[in-house]
Order: structure tokens, then sequence, then C-alpha cells
């Protein structure tokens, strides 16, 4: 149909290739995910995340410092407290480990944006993501109680320093409560990135061994979403943005693509895809054995997200991916 038009001349030269490359990852895309614990020079390797640390607040600004030479913009804050209750106080508390942990680097790396993730998992006795009836062993939580503790943790988050919010329970309601908390706050300046479109993923094993976060009972399928559901993906997103939400994240980002881009198509605000736990461990692990490039594949993986719709990627690979890029 077309005789003079030859694909291939375009691919014969690495420059050329690169001159007419449609998607590109740069570290300007990237955002380091870092567990903080209490504590001083303390660092432990995650079992199931090779590379990947729980670090006391000196350690973290550490991995902050290097982060910000690596040219990295921002980092996400993932708390575990030395005790957990049903009320999740380390996560509001003024000086809880994420609060400690923002204001640390905040002071170290001034520059570095400071993402706090506002959930209450890490915080709750029985692993869930807000309140419980007395008794209730489902996992079923209780919507609008929980929407005061995030309006709290949140409020808390600002006043530590982080640069952004980014609640991640998936509560009904949950952008729009922490919203008007910053607002009543004198925080109407700092931005929400939603974890809009978040399922129930059996993707996120090896997160919880890093944050000590696996529920005691049941499973959290009443608030996260089903995995065969992408209309409801479109509808959680817009809810989000009509109260409040300046960024939308797909989580996980590997089997949800499609997702990505069809949050991508129906709006004109920033999407991240967060990488998960168990995306980057697949590969750690195949890589460890000598089964794949490592560097190739997720190179390739995060080129997928970005040209799936993504903007930003949260993701694990962050500090490999910025020492191959200024390498490239």
């Amino acid at each position: 149909m077309f005789p003079n038009q030859r694909p291939r001349r375009l691919r014969s030269h690495p420059q050329l290739r690169r001159m007419v490359r449609e998607t590109v990852v740069t570290t300007s895309d990237l955002i380091y995910p870092l567990f903080a614990v209490a504590g001083t020079g303390f660092a432990k390797e995650v079992r199931s995340m090779p590379g990947v640390f729980q670090l006391s607040i000196d350690k973290i600004v550490e991995e902050a410092k290097e982060v910000y030479d690596l040219g990295i913009p921002a980092i996400i804050l993932f708390g575990i407290p030395e005790d957990k209750d049903t009320d999740a106080t380390g996560a509001w508390h003024d000086h809880g480990i994420v609060q400690q942990a923002a204001t640390a680097v905040k002071k170290a790396v001034p520059d570095l944006i400071v993402i706090a993730d506002t959930c209450l998992c890490e915080y709750t006795a029985h692993g869930h993501c807000g309140y419980l009836e007395v008794g209730d062993l489902t996992g079923r939580v209780l919507n609008d109680p929980t929407l005061e503790l995030l309006k709290k943790t949140a409020v808390s988050q600002a006043q530590a320093g982080a640069d952004i919010i980014a609640p991640s329970g998936m509560m009904d309601g949950f952008v729009q409560a922490i919203r008007e908390g910053l607002d009543a706050a004198g925080f109407e300046d700092t931005p929400i990135l939603s974890y809009a479109a978040k399922y129930a993923s059996a993707y996120y094993g090896p997160f919880r061994d890093a944050a000590d976060s696996a529920p005691q009972f049941g499973d959290r399928r009443t608030y996260q979403m089903d995995p065969g559901n992408a209309r409801e993906a479109i509808k959680e997103i817009e809810l989000d943005i009509a109260e409040g939400a300046d960024m939308l994240m797909v989580k996980p980002a590997l089997a949800y693509m499609d997702i990505i881009w069809r949050v991508k198509e129906a709006t004109n605000l920033p999407v991240a895809a967060y990488n998960v736990s168990g995306e980057y461990s697949m590969i750690k692990a195949a890589a460890l054995n000598d089964w794949i490039d490592e560097q190739r594949v997720v190179m390739e993986t995060l080129t997928g997200f970005k040209r799936a719709g993504a903007d930003l990627i949260l993701t694990y690979h962050a500090k490999d991916a910025a020492r191959w890029l200024g390498a490239s």
C-alpha cells in the first residue's frame, strides 16, 4: 500500500533511533520510596526486596541526599512505628515517625520534594486502613470515622514539612476531608496526590514485609478496588478530582497499564504510576539468578509506564535508573 515506506530506515543507527524516540524516561519522572523507623544508625534490608531497607531517620537523610544528588526530584515516606494501636496514633501524632523524617529531610535537603504517604495500615494493631467495629474480624473499615483520622494525619504531616500529601486508604470522600483539613490549617497550597485507583492486588506482598503492615485478619477487598474493574477506576478519579485532588495515582502499575491509559485519557491532571514491591521483587529475583538483563528490563518497564500515560513513576528502581540514565 505504501511501497516507498521502509520503517527500518529510521532504526539503522543508535543516534537516529534516539532522535525519533517517542517516549523517553528521565530522572524528573521518578519518585523514590523510603521506609522510616525509630533509632539511630539502623539499616535493615527487606528480605523480599533486595536493595531496599528500613532506615532510621539519620539514614533516611543520607538516602535523601543521595537521591537529590542523582537528580531525582522527590521521595515518598512510609513510617514503621514502634507501637501500634486501634487509633493509629503513630500516623497523626506530631512526633510520628513520618513527621520526624519529613522534618529532618527538609532541613537537610530543602529542595527535595517530600511526599507523605497518608494511610493508617502501618499504625493500626490490626493492619487495616482505619477504624473497625469492635470485635469485627472481617476487616470492614468504618469510612467516616476513618476520614477524621486521615484529616488529622495529613495536617500533622504538612506541619512537619511534607510538600505533598498522598492519601492511599481508598476511603470514600478522603480527598475532600483531607482538603478541608489542610485548608483550615493554613495549608491551602499543599497539593494532594491521591491513590485514586488502588487495586486489591497480590503484588503488594513484599511491601507488607517492608512496612510491617499485613492485615492480621480478613483482607482489604472491601475498600481497595477489584482487579477486574476498569470503568470503576474512572468513577474513582472523577470523584477525587471533584473533591480537590491535584494529581492521581494508579497502583499497581505493571498489570494495570490499561488503567493508566484510561486515567490519562480521562483527565488533564498529572498521573502517577506506582511500580510496586512485587513488580520490583520479581525483576530483582530474576536478575540475581542471571535470567534477565536487569538494566534493560527495568528501563523497558519504566518506558512502558510512561508510554501508557504516566507522568510520574514511584519506583524502588529509581536510584539505579537515575544512574543508568546519567551514564547513557
